[in-house]
C-alpha cells in the first residue's frame, strides 16, 4: 500500500466514528503505524526502581525495534538502540540486569555505558569513535522513564512541569515493582486502546472493577450534578495533593475519587498495602490517574500504582504489560498479600482480552462497516482517535511532500 493508500483511508474516516476497517488488520498500516505513531511519540518505558544501582539495565521492545536502557556508573540514565554496531546483532536480551559493560553475545564487541566503543577484536583500519552505539531520547519523571525514537520528538516541558507536581507524593523513585504480567492480545492495538480508554462497557463486562471505579463519569471523570467530587478535591487541597486536571493533546491526568466507601482499586476496595506510598489521608485518596498516546495508562492510588502498556506485535496481535509498584521497604507476606493486590487489575486485563480479540473478529467481518462513538460514553475513545488521525496526517504531508512516497521503500521492506 503506498501512503497515498493510507493517506486515503485517513482522509475517509467519518467524524465521530471508528476507523475503516484496513486501519485495524491491514500489514503495511501496521508498518506504518510502527514508523509514524510509536517511533514519533514519547512513551512509558518503565520505572527509575528498576534500574536501582548503577551498571543497572532495563531491554524491552517497541514493536520490532529493541531497546536498551542503563544506568551507568555514575548513576545516570541512558537509552541506546539495542543493536550492535558490528552486524547488528540484539546486545542484551529482554529484561533487567546489571553488567559493568556491554557485551555483544556474537562476536563481542564491547560497549562502556556511556555508549561508546570499548574493544572490538580483530578490527583494522578502524575508528572506535565512530561506532558508538546510537542513542535512544529518554526522560525521568516522578520516578518514571519516558522514550522517544525520532531525533525530534514532541515538546517535553509541560509535560514534565505538570506531572512533577502530581505525581510527587507518590513517591515512585521510592517505590519496587512488587509484580508483572503479560498478555498476548489477538486483536490491533488501536483496538485494544480503544477499549482500555472507555468504561462504556465496564458494566456488564467488569462486575468487579465496577465496584471501585466510577464507570458512569467521563473524560476529565465529569460527574454532571453530583457535588461529592467537589467535596473530594477540598480535601485533597487540605492534604496538599494536586488534583489536575492537566493535559496536552498526546496525555491526560487528573486525580479523581473512587466509588463511595473505596479506599483501593482492589476486589474489595480495601488498601492492598500497609506500607503506603502516599502518606496524606491514610491511603484514601482515590486515584492519580495519568494516560499517553499511544500507548498506556497508570493509576496511583495511596497504596500502589498500576501501569498498562499496549504495544504492537502485528497487525492483529499486541503485547499488553501490566506492572504493580509498592513502597520499596513493603514486604510480601507482611505489608501485602499479592493477590490482594494484583487480582482485579488481572482480571480486569483477561477480561479485556476477551472483549478487544472478539472486537478483532468482528472488525475483520466482511460486513464491517465504522459506527459512531458515544460522545459521552467514550469521549477518550474518541479522543484517541482523532489524535491517531492527526498524527498520522502529520507524517503523511511530511513524508508525501518529499521523494518517497511508498510505504514499502519507505520503511525497507519488501
Amino acid at each position: 500500500m503506498e501512503l497515498d493508500g493510507i493517506k486515503a483511508l485517513i482522509e475517509g474516516r467519518q467524524p465521530g466514528h471508528s476507523l475503516p476497517q484496513a486501519l485495524y488488520n491491514d500489514p503495511d498500516v501496521f508498518r506504518f503505524d510502527l514508523d509514524a505513531i510509536y517511533a514519533r511519540s514519547w512513551l512509558m518505558a518503565g520505572f527509575e526502581c528498576e534500574l536501582p544501582e548503577p551498571t543497572s539495565y532495563l531491554s524491552l521492545k517497541i514493536g520490532a525495534w529493541p531497546v536498551l536502557i542503563v544506568r551507568d556508573r555514575g548513576g545516570a540514565l541512558r537509552a541506546f538502540h539495542n543493536s550492535c554496531r558490528h552486524r547488528g546483532a540484539m546486545l542484551c536480551k529482554e529484561g533487567q540486569g546489571s553488567n559493568p559493560r556491554i557485551v555483544c553475545p556474537y562476536h563481542r564487541w564491547t560497549y562502556n555505558l556511556d555508549g561508546s566503543l570499548l574493544s572490538a577484536q580483530r578490527m583494522t583500519d578502524f575508528d572506535k569513535a565512530d561506532h558508538g552505539l546510537r542513542t535512544v531520547r529518554i526522560e525521568s519523571v516522578a520516578g518514571v522513564l519516558y522514550i522517544c525514537l525520532s531525533d525530534d520528538p514532541p515538546p517535553f516541558e509541560t509535560f514534565r512541569r505538570e506531572m512533577e507536581i502530581l505525581l510527587a507524593p507518590h513517591h515512585l523513585a521510592d517505590a519496587k515493582v512488587a509484580h508483572s504480567a503479560t498478555l498476548t492480545e489477538h486483536a490491533n492495538w488501536k483496538l485494544v486502546m480503544e477499549n482500555g480508554r472507555e468504561c462504556y462497557h465496564c458494566p456488564t463486562a467488569h462486575p468487579e472493577l465496577s465496584k471501585t471505579f466510577p464507570i458512569g463519569t467521563s473524560a476529565h471523570f465529569d460527574y454532571g450534578d453530583d457535588r461529592s467530587p467537589e467535596i473530594f478535591r477540598a480535601r485533597m487541597e487540605e492534604l496538599g495533593l494536586p488534583a489536575g486536571p492537566a493535559e496536552e493533546d498526546w496525555w491526560q491526568a487528573v486525580r479523581f475519587p473512587l466509588n463511595p466507601g473505596m479506599k483501593s482499586m482492589t476486589m474489595d476496595g480495601e488498601l492492598a498495602v500497609a506500607k503506603l506510598m502516599c502518606e496524606p489521608g491514610a491511603g484514601d485518596i482515590g486515584s492519580m490517574r495519568w494516560a499517553l498516546e499511544p500507548h498506556s495508562f497508570a493509576h496511583a492510588t495511596g497504596d500502589f500504582t498500576f501501569f498498562f502498556s499496549a504495544l504492537p506485535i502485528g497487525p492483529r496481535e499486541t503485547l499488553v504489560v501490566a506492572k504493580w509498584l509498592v513502597h520499596k521497604d513493603a514486604v510480601e507476606g507482611v505489608d501485602y498479600d499479592l493477590a490482594q493486590l494484583t487480582t482485579l487489575w488481572d482480571t480486569t486485563n483477561w477480561q479485556d482480552k476477551e472483549l478487544a480479540e472478539n472486537n478483532q473478529d468482528g472488525v475483520d467481518s466482511y460486513g464491517y462497516t465504522p459506527g459512531p462513538y458515544s460522545q459521552d460514553g467514550e469521549a477518550l475513545v474518541l479522543r484517541f482517535v482523532d489524535w491517531y488521525c492527526a498524527k498520522a496526517q502529520a507524517y503523511l504531508a511530511e513524508k508525501l511532500d518529499g521523494p518517497v512516497a511508498d510505504l514499502r521503500e519507505l520503511l525497507h521492506v519488501g
